[in-house]
């Protein structure tokens, strides 16, 4: 399928299918929506309620770009979090494609685009010391053959909308979120339908609405308090 790189409203890159019209990132500003639903609503939030909690284990359903681990690592930085971050993803951005994003040079005024080349440049399958404090495991697999139990304490849910794959927001792959995460864990992503937030709950998380990023109203946060 075509892809093609496209600018979006914060000046941020982002991927376009224009086959099926679907965007990595919201085209109303993809870093925007990475900082508000995956760091502020996810990982803050999570620091902010287990503050003693130190070490994270975070789950990315949907690596692509490599947008919210970038993040997650200057957030790690900063905050003097030790990431164990994996990422899955079926179908991995070519090198051009990566390095059309130009993301490592876009955030903080290019103190990360080593990592950002060094994150892509890892090798799949295998646990990669990025720094000390911070680990990547990529695996390229679909996300119903993901099999861990207990493990991740954030799961960023950053897959395709339901319009184009709507077998990814279904109660079947959500059972198996639910199963990764470890107790009190969360889980975010950009999607707010009433059936993803039903099929959500039916597996056991207690959902919330919360303030969309730029261009939506509303995103989902659930959590897993069983």
């Amino acid at each position: 399928m075509k892809r093609e790189i496209m600018k979006t409203a914060d000046g941020s890159y982002t991927i376009h299918l224009p086959e099926i019209n679907e965007h990595y990132h919201s085209k109303h500003g993809a870093l925007q929506e990475a900082l508000h639903v995956f760091l502020s609503k996810g990982l803050t939030y999570r620091c902010e309620n287990f503050p003693k909690d130190t070490s994270l284990s975070i789950l990315e359903i949907g690596f692509g770009t490599g947008l919210n681990a970038l993040l997650t690592y200057s957030y790690a930085k900063k905050h003097d979090l030790h990431i164990n971050y994996t990422g899955v993803e079926a179908y991995p951005v070519s090198r051009e494609e990566w390095e059309a994003m130009d993301y490592g040079n876009f955030i903080e005024e290019g103190k990360h685009n080593l990592i950002y080349e060094e994150m892509h440049a890892s090798i799949w399958e295998e646990n990669n010391s990025i720094t000390p404090f911070f680990t990547l495991r990529k695996e390229q697999l679909k996300f119903e053959e993901i099999k861990t139990v207990g493990t991740y304490d954030i799961i960023y849910f950053d897959a395709f909308g339901a319009r184009v794959q709507p077998e990814l927001w279904t109660e079947t792959i959500f059972k198996i979120m639910f199963n990764a995460l470890k107790e009190k864990g969360v889980l975010v992503t950009y999607a707010a339908k009433g059936n993803v937030r039903r099929a959500m709950q039916s597996v056991g998380f207690d959902v919330e609405r919360l303030e969309g990023p730029p261009g939506k109203r509303e995103m989902l946060r659930a959590t897993k308090n069983q």
